[in-house]
């Protein structure tokens, strides 16, 4: 990620930030910070991942909606008192969620409330998905959150119990159990050849 900007931006105008240009950022500590496009690779596990998910929801009739394209207000750093706002690789959150986001026709789509589920597919910055996000992702309460791994050929799903991630680790044609999805029928090995 590169730093685009210093000036200490808050949510209500991070949400309607517009420098001109299509580039997607993050806040981060309060700063703009531009998130790079992915690779080839990533993006075929975002693509499939979304493809998944979204016949699910229609298979189960289940009342979600899945994007690549929203992002999860995180809230304010403890130390700092400025606002992070992350874009995670795939998001499912509820369709009454959705429905407020829509609703809203002048800001950009960050949702305030916290998702049913977020994917990041590892790249260059590990520590950002196993780490800061986790930690994130965890004190705001989503519920679950996978982090695919390619270099280290693992599917982890973290689940929410009594404000604590667990994580289980899922490699080769182990398939994936899902609190969000728990009819998924897919295999680590069918995420990570996307």
């Amino acid at each position: 990620m590169t730093q685009t900007s210093t000036v200490n931006l808050t949510i209500e105008s991070y949400l309607t930030y517009d420098d001109g240009t299509d580039n997607r950022y993050e806040l981060v500590n309060g700063a703009v910070v531009m998130v790079p496009l992915p690779t080839a690779d990533h993006a075929d596990k975002i693509d499939l991942l979304l493809e998944i998910f979204r016949a699910e929801i229609r298979r189960s009739n289940l009342p979600m909606k899945a994007s690549d394209k929203v992002g999860v207000y995180i809230g304010k750093s403890s130390l700092t008192g400025k606002d992070y706002s992350r874009n995670p690789d795939v998001c499912v959150t509820s369709l009454e969620a959705w429905s407020s986001l829509k609703a809203n026709k002048t800001t950009a789509a960050v949702l305030l409330t916290p998702p049913i589920l977020v994917v990041e597919v590892v790249s260059t910055n590990r520590e950002d998905d196993y780490v800061d996000k986790v930690e994130e992702y965890q004190g705001l309460g989503i519920p679950e959150y996978w982090i695919v791994d390619g270099r280290d050929k693992l599917v982890s799903v973290l689940l929410l119990d009594d404000g604590r991630y667990h994580r289980t680790e899922f490699r080769g044609g182990e398939r994936i159990i899902s609190r969000a999805f728990p009819l998924l029928v897919l295999t680590a090995e069918q995420v990570l050849s996307a």
